[in-house]
């Protein structure tokens, strides 16, 4: 009878892990085991016996092979009875032992792992937690940290906590074990730097919806708890009307101190909120931003920059990249790869650009990558399936209606097919799986036409025009919506934003900016856009603003260091250093300054 590796698998139900072994050899040792011959052992699990080699699981298992060669063990003893791993499981990792492969899905993981815990076998207890790390959600990223918590799975706690702490809002209002926290992990969650949220806010609702769950037991708690809440950083009124009057925080006498300092500081900041100096105020100090913005070169007065910026979203400040100069660039696109940034194309005054260069965010080192086809300013740029695309702009004679995609892996640039029509100084974005470019010019006309283009059938499909004539506009792709903003219509920078449906083939007026603009910059940061830079009909400019469409409305934020058009930013989530494009924080609390 013939036995194969495959059929020692035919269970097959979820995800097959395999370490590469010869098949020969694997399928040797199992046919050797199914057939008992030359077995000199059995493992016994219940009523079930599992023939089995000694020298193959001795050199598999670090259990068995400290069992089977120690001098007290009996060499004539033939059985060994395992009575904390039940028969299925422990069937499985034998022929893991033999076959270096083995079968792990949602309803036997934690089995294995824990048996390998037991066993002592630290690589299929890996294979374990690597699918466990792939299966963290919203749902699953509290019982899979805890899980992990239990059997000392460091790496795993690691990638669930940081889940935790990168989705926080989303997790806190839609994972139910969530409520089940001990209080010890909430103030671990509250109390990190890297706890992402938008406002603090956020912090102080879930203190209180935990509370909430049970609150004989549960609200002696809420001064420890406050304290991880940055204070300061609410607004006075909220602070007035939700945190200190709130019965949790005003009936417990621990809260009071801290509710005098906070308003203290509040009350500062209230008199000249743009300096704040004062001692002892860990509840004023940001946290790090998970997002953050980078922007790249652009026109600024009479000539291009090199200037490199970052936006840190918590502190609400720009800072000047000193040490990672970008090449003086304008009029180019930019856009992330797995947290490398790519810049395409552009103009310098002189010369008319092909080259793409790439910045690796973690080592800040610059390098050249494969060039495109055609020189391309006033280049749309955008990612879709792991991959660049570079579409239409101006190679200093004509304006193109060509376009090009990079792949990283062969470092190479090809065409997909033309638009409908030559578009410089437009604006690509993508969603649902299509990239969407607006507007532009063709050097005769501005358009307020749009086309989408699916990489399925290598087509460009005409939209709904929109509403305006927009060269020099920015879109952003956000909650099923192409956001075009702003622009110039063949007279004037205007400051009108409109946003298309794909669903209904239609354009939608929304609140315009407060600044009219051509030539800007935009981006989604945490679910806002943000517009940057730019021209205004007078001079290029540096002011920012952010649109939040749930109340649909724009705000003011800081202003860059350094007025520019023409510019190109994008957003890098994660980073591993991210100290080194934020604005410092102190290391103590008595150091910390915010002028």
């Amino acid at each position: 009878m013939e036995y194969s590796q495959e059929e020692d698998l035919a269970d097959l139900g979820g995800e097959l892990f395999i370490k590469e072994v010869p098949k020969e050899t694997s399928n040797s040792l199992v046919v050797l085991r199914k057939a008992g011959e030359l077995c000199d052992a059995v493992i016994q699990v219940g009523d079930e016996k599992i023939p089995v080699h000694r020298v193959i699981l001795a050199a598999a298992c670090p259990y068995f092979r400290a069992l089977f060669t120690n001098s007290k063990f009996e060499s004539d003893r033939h059985t060994v009875n395992i009575t904390d791993i039940s028969a299925p499981i422990m069937s499985k990792i034998i022929g893991y032992m033999y076959t270096n492969a083995c079968n792990i899905n949602d309803e036997n993981v934690s089995d294995i792992l824990i048996a390998s815990d037991y066993l002592n076998m630290t690589h299929l207890q890996d294979l374990c937690c690597d699918y466990l790390s792939s299966k963290i959600s919203i749902f699953t990223c509290i019982n899979i940290e805890n899980f992990a918590k239990k059997f000392f799975c460091e790496k795993l706690r690691q990638n669930a906590h940081k889940f935790i702490l990168h989705n926080f809002t989303k997790v806190y209002t839609g994972c139910d074990d969530f409520q089940l926290l001990d209080d010890t992990s909430l103030h671990e969650i509250l109390g990190s730097e890297e706890l992402n949220i938008k406002s603090e806010e956020i912090a102080f609702e879930a203190i209180i919806k935990w509370i909430d769950y049970d609150p004989p037991n549960r609200k002696c708690h809420i001064a420890k708890l406050l304290r991880n809440v940055r204070l300061a950083l609410l607004t006075t009124n909220y602070f007035v009307e939700k945190v200190k009057v709130h019965p949790y925080v005003h009936e417990n006498k621990d809260c009071k101190s801290l509710v005098i300092e906070a308003l203290k500081i509040l009350y500062d900041l209230d008199i000249n909120e743009n300096n704040l100096v004062a001692d002892n105020i860990s509840i004023a100090r940001p946290r790090l931003p998970y997002e953050i913005i980078f922007v790249f070169g652009g026109w600024s007065g009479r000539y291009a920059t090199n200037l490199m910026e970052t936006y840190d979203s918590r502190a609400n400040r720009w800072m000047k990249c000193k040490g990672v100069k970008s090449d003086f660039r304008a009029y180019h696109g930019s856009c992330v790869l797995d947290r490398y940034v790519y810049i395409i194309g552009g103009f310098d005054g002189m010369e008319y650009f092909n080259s793409v260069r790439c910045l690796d965010t973690t080592s800040q080192e610059w390098k050249e990558v494969g060039p495109m086809h055609n020189r391309r300013c006033y280049v749309s740029a955008a990612v879709l399936n792991n991959e660049i695309y570079a579409i239409g702009g101006y190679n200093g004679v004509v304006r193109q209606k060509t376009a090009e995609r990079y792949n990283k892996e062969n470092n190479q640039w090809s065409y997909i097919t033309s638009m409908n029509s030559a578009r410089s100084d437009a604006a690509a974005t993508v969603l649902r799986a299509r990239i969407y470019i607006c507007g532009g010019f063709d050097g005769i006309e501005i358009f307020s036409s749009a086309e989408y283009y699916c990489p399925i059938t290598d087509q460009w499909t005409m939209i709904t025009p929109m509403r305006n004539l927009r060269s020099g506009v920015s879109v952003v792709a956000h909650q099923d919506f192409v956001y075009a903003l702003g622009g110039f219509n063949g007279v004037t920078r205007i400051n009108s934003v409109e946003r298309y449906s794909p669903t209904s083939n239609s354009w939608q007026t929304i609140q315009e900016m407060d600044t009219p603009r051509s030539n800007f910059a935009a981006v989604l940061l945490e679910d806002t856009i943000f517009v940057i830079g730019g021209f205004d009909d007078l001079t290029t400019i540096a002011c920012v603003e952010r649109y939040d469409d749930t109340v649909d409305q724009w705000f003011k934020v800081s202003d860059m260091n350094l007025h520019r058009s023409a510019l190109s930013a994008c957003v890098v989530k994660g980073l591993q250093d991210v100290s080194k494009y934020i604005y410092e924080r102190a290391q103590d609390d008595s150091a910390w300054k915010w002028f």
